[in-house]
């Protein structure tokens, strides 16, 4: 693909055009200075090849210092291993040396279907070796050649990983998400839920299917919730965080750039319950038409669960987005046990827009903040208890952190605290 003078110059108007207009700034940017950067570097991006400017765009993106940040072509050729082969891969320090390992590995997606298992060293793609900090590239509707071995360097072998092409729809890049939720009984008594994303922006397909799940835990006296490698998503995750307590409550707030550039008082925001219908969020979009959109998210009030007091909530550093918010929730209402290790920190809403010649810009365009008014944009969850995975381990099939959750669930006194704690919010 060839790229003009004038066809950069419209794409680098349109891009400036919509960070000034749109872009959400937590980390309190100085946009004068933003554009001198981006004057000073458009000599040398309406000149040269194709994959300068789009990696000089990127670089002026960064500089915005926020998650949900990027420029992309409709046909991008570099995406994340879990938007591509549903997986995703943690860093491994042996000494100098350093390894990716396969953490994450969604059942069903293409990873899972090539025998890949948690645990396994990833050494090349499509022949070029990778090791952090540099991630390998994939793309979808592709067969990539994998080199793997295990963690002790033996069982080295090749096999290939069919990705299977999408077509990006209106706002939505062609990314190939997972299967979005998987339920079992982990041991007696004990559900647990793998929750890989939060499809749709309303959220009440995955709302269904999360109730159809809750509802085969009969038997359930405890849960765990998988958020691990979750890659965020729509408004379901409250679908979720009204399963953690029996009444309606603040999970959050979200904040337009408008009212975070004009001042707000958080006791100002008005509280919407998190609709269960079309109709209530029709209602609800219809009151907000012309209204700042910065609301305090209330749960639903679904009452009591036979294993409020009970719940262990899994997170990792690609726990993303809107399973920051519910992990978030979780943890400051003590509705649950936090293991795992620190989340990725990128908790803004974003939006993907045209900026022309096949290139979109994805820009964050409001933040969510914690009851106490923190936002944990580029700070991220930190877990109670701290379990780094082990590649080693994981290789045999021992998942520590999910053993570290059994373990604290068959102990009667683990929880005395958090029921409590739970009995208490409710009764106020």
């Amino acid at each position: 693909m060839f790229l003009g003078e004038k066809q950069r110059k419209d794409i680098l108007a349109s891009v400036r055009k919509r960070v000034l207009n749109n872009h959400f700034n937590v980390a309190g940017i100085d946009y004068k200075e933003w554009t001198t950067h981006v004057d000073d570097a458009s000599v040398s991006l309406l000149s040269g090849d194709l994959q300068r400017f789009e990696a000089g765009i990127q670089e002026l993106l960064k500089e915005l210092r926020s998650s949900h940040t990027g420029f992309y072509h409709e046909r991008p050729s570099r995406l994340f291993p879990q938007h591509t082969i549903n997986a995703t891969l943690g860093k491994w320090h042996r000494g100098d040396q350093q390894s990716w390992f396969f953490l994450d590995v969604f059942e069903g997606g293409p990873a899972h279907q090539a025998g890949i298992r948690p645990g396994q060293l990833l050494l090349e793609v499509d022949a070029i070796a990778y090791a952090p900090p540099d991630m390998p590239p994939f793309r979808t509707g592709t067969t990539h050649k994998l080199t793997i071995c295990s963690p002790d360097a033996s069982g080295r072998q090749d096999l290939s990983i069919s990705v299977p092409g999408v077509k990006g729809k209106k706002d939505v890049p062609p990314i190939l998400p997972p299967k979005a939720i998987f339920s079992s009984m982990a041991a007696p008594g004990v559900g647990i839920l793998r929750i890989t994303w939060f499809p749709g922006a309303m959220g009440l397909g995955f709302s269904k299917a999360l109730d159809s799940a809750i509802g085969g835990f009969k038997d359930a006296q405890s849960l765990i919730i998988d958020l691990r490698g979750n890659i965020g998503g729509g408004l379901g995750f409250a679908r979720l965080a009204s399963y953690l307590c029996p009444d309606k409550r603040p999970i959050g707030y979200s904040m337009t750039p408008k009212r975070l550039r004009r001042g707000f008082e958080r006791e100002e925001l008005e509280r919407v319950v998190y609709p269960s219908s079309r109709a209530g969020f029709a209602r609800t979009l219809t009151r907000f038409a012309l209204r700042d959109k910065s609301i305090f998210l209330l749960t639903q009030g679904l009452g009591p669960q036979p294993f409020h007091g009970n719940i262990i909530i899994l997170v990792n550093e690609w726990t993303n987005s809107a399973a920051e918010m519910l992990a978030s929730f979780a943890s400051q209402e003590k509705l649950a046990t936090i293991i795992g290790t620190k989340t990725a920190g990128n908790v803004l809403g974003a939006v993907n827009s045209k900026v022309g010649h096949g290139y979109w810009l994805r820009l964050p365009v409001f933040g969510w903040y914690s009851l106490d008014g923190k936002c944990v944009e580029g700070s991220g969850i930190n877990p109670d208890i701290s379990i780094e995975p082990d590649p080693v381990s994981l290789s045999i099939g021992v998942d520590r952190q999910l053993n570290a959750a059994l373990e604290a669930l068959s102990s009667p006194s683990a929880f005395s605290n958090f029921a409590a704690a739970v009995g208490k919010a409710s009764a106020q």
